[in-house]
């Protein structure tokens, strides 16, 4: 079971952090990520992030704006935010891949099956 929390009304620029709490599988185990959805769109990649926490991945435009951890001692993973921008408006989705080494290649919702209900992020301009 995943549950996301943290979204909500945010000025453009500013930050928010989510977090996603696990529980009920090895969770601990598993690649963990976050996708993003807005309204009239598909579903898309914005980071994931290997058992550890050493090793993460990140779709291009979120590079160096959004930073994705995870604290396995409190079944938490966390997407940080900052610089938001409008079109970064979305329902946001955490989401347990599998146990693998090659976290780098879960990016599609495919590769995920195990997903949380979303929280809401709203960037005004």
């Amino acid at each position: 079971q995943l549950q996301a929390s943290g979204g909500g009304l945010v000025q453009a620029g500013g930050s928010l952090r989510l977090s996603c709490a696990y529980s009920g599988r090895t969770f601990s185990s598993y690649v963990m990520g976050w996708f993003r959805q807005a309204p009239g769109k598909e579903r898309e990649f914005v980071a994931n992030i290997n058992w550890s926490g050493r090793n993460t991945d990140y779709a291009d435009s979120k590079k160096g704006r959004f930073t994705i951890s995870r604290d396995n001692a409190k079944n938490m993973v966390y997407l940080q935010m900052n610089s938001l921008k409008p079109e970064d408006t979305a329902v946001y989705y955490c989401a347990a891949g599998r146990i693998t080494s090659v976290y780098y290649i879960l990016r599609a919702v495919r590769d995920y099956d195990y997903w949380g209900q979303g929280t809401q992020v709203t960037v005004s301009s």
